[in-house]
């Protein structure tokens, strides 16, 4: 099994040189509860990439209540898997955090609606019931109603938002007219459920110029001044991605779900669905020029415009400094 461990990290592209003899500790805060959207955290924590990068890895689950760059800015986690939106918002109002690589590199959020409620385009929204996960995942929404100038709060708001958690109850019993969903998971959940395409229409963010960067991986700003953190952030994004290309290669996949469905809570997830969402998160993972896990400038500008593009009510105040580096990455893929 050991050699097994090593082959992999050689043809997933994780040096062994220079790994530190006692494992170093390093607190992970997930974004949400054990899922496939995770799985190369979970297979290079369970295959030993972390361990061989001279790493001990703590991933601590999310949920919906869970704001994990809130976690990371009160010093209970190393390092968060957030949406930029909740980042910069958390750092706008005084978090020092910042991002240190970008594993998602195309958004999979949608807005997904009944057809029996009337919507047909965006315009349709006014009037209706609306369900966003909050904790962060709010932000995108509420950027894009202000886009469309559309209100959400007051006395008598264009919309009603309602607060939505796990599932996809809320649509499926017509309590509101939209809910959020991932390409990779409420969406199929909503099929799984009975619902048919034809009974829903779809509104992704990407078509509708309001895209922003998802999970991604951010540090507190103290820990990037501390050289020693710096190589410890290093060997865990590198053991991260070779973990993501290992999770996501097809022929891994089923081992991939398997490992997750170990730190789930028995009977909470199912097989199939998990299947399916790995692959669709495959579809979110494209290198960029330079690499897996490599922040893309062009793309960190459009999240922050979309971010800034409500003039009364933005959701972050001002262009963001120094909110993302490429020390962290350039230190572990330097050739």
């Amino acid at each position: 099994m050991h050699r097994a461990i090593v082959a992999g990290l050689a043809v997933f592209g994780l040096a062994l040189a220079g790994t530190a003899d006692a494992a170093d500790k390093l607190v992970l805060q997930s974004k949400w509860l054990p899922q496939a959207q995770f799985a190369g955290y979970y297979v290079a924590r369970d295959k030993g990439l972390y361990r061989q990068a001279g790493l001990e890895v703590t991933i601590l689950p999310g949920g919906p209540d869970i704001d994990p760059s809130q976690v990371l800015g009160a010093g209970k986690a190393d390092v968060a898997i957030d949406w930029m939106p909740s980042a910069l918002a958390a750092r706008d109002k005084g978090a020092p955090i910042v991002n240190i690589a970008q594993i998602f590199q195309r958004s999979g959020l949608e807005l997904t609606c009944r057809r029996d409620s009337g919507i047909r385009q965006p315009a349709d929204f006014k009037g209706k019931t609306i369900a966003v996960w909050f904790a962060g995942n709010e932000y995108p929404f509420l950027a894009w109603m202000a886009k469309l100038g559309f209100t959400t709060s007051g006395a008598t708001p264009d919309i009603t938002v309602l607060r939505q958690g796990a599932g996809v109850e809320l649509l499926v019993k017509k309590a509101a007219a939209c809910i959020s969903t991932m390409t990779y998971n409420e969406y199929g959940q909503l099929l799984d459920a009975g619902m048919q395409p034809s009974q829903l229409i779809v509104f992704r963010y990407e078509d509708q110029g309001v895209a922003v960067l998802e999970d991604g991986l951010y540090a507190a700003q103290s820990a990037l001044a501390d050289p020693a953190m710096v190589d410890r952030l290093a060997r865990f994004l590198r053991a991260t991605v070779a973990g993501w290309r290992y999770a996501v290669a097809p022929s891994h996949r089923a081992e991939a779900v398997g490992l997750v469905l170990r730190d789930a809570a028995p009977g909470a997830l199912d097989r199939h669905h998990q299947q399916r969402m790995l692959r669709e998160v495959a579809n979110l993972l494209p290198e960029t020029a330079h690499g897996w896990g490599y922040l893309d400038t062009a793309a960190y500008q459009r999240t922050v415009d979309v971010l800034l593009s409500a003039p009364a009510n933005p959701v972050i105040r001002q262009k963001p400094e120094a909110a993302w580096t490429h020390a962290v990455w350039d230190k572990a893929f330097a050739h």
